[in-house]
């Protein structure tokens, strides 16, 4: 829904609107026992240069590459919930006061509501943004906390998953024509 309101109020003000083209959203839990990682190609997102405001979702059944696909099958079910909590997304705003859609190399800070397994998050994750002839290349890095999101980690496997768990992000965004 933010994702249509960002693309609405654009059109309307003429501001720079980029989509995300490509993307890897990537994670690993790196627990005493076992280190589990999967990522996704399926990130989506908007991002309005002239309001400073972005959207972005992923579908959390999209990730893959798990050790095992019963490890996959516990992901989804038993910590995601993904049917009942079928996407993660980040929005909000654009910190710094720099025009990102001038071509450059440029370190922001985004602050907005991270809501993974439907929990809501206060959150400023740094990304570094590098513009070249109408293109975004965004990379970021930052760990979540599972309890901030409410997702428990049964005793029985404490020790093969982490507390906190390592995001990677990395995205081509093209600026939209009207």
């Amino acid at each position: 829904m933010l994702l249509l309101a960002l693309v609405y109020s654009a059109g309307v003000s003429a501001q720079p609107v980029y989509k995300v083209q490509k993307s890897t959203i990537s994670f690993n839990s790196d627990a005493p026992n076992e280190l589990i990682k999967a990522s996704s190609k399926k990130l989506k997102g908007l991002v309005n240069t002239g309001k400073k405001q972005f959207a972005f979702k992923v579908d959390v059944v999209s990730f893959e590459g798990f050790n095992s696909p019963l490890q996959r099958e516990h992901f989804n079910e038993n910590y995601m919930e993904s049917f009942k909590f079928p996407d993660i997304a980040f929005s909000g705003k654009i910190i710094e006061d720099v025009d990102i859609s001038e071509d450059g190399k440029y370190t922001i800070r985004a602050k907005g509501e991270l809501n993974i397994h439907g929990v809501g998050r206060d959150r400023i994750i740094y990304a570094d943004v590098v513009t070249e002839n109408g293109s975004l290349e965004v990379v970021s890095e930052f760990r979540v906390a599972l309890a901030d999101h409410d997702i428990k980690i049964p005793r029985v496997v404490n020790d093969k998953l982490a507390t906190e768990v390592f995001i990677n992000v990395k995205m081509i965004l093209l600026e939209q024509k009207p």
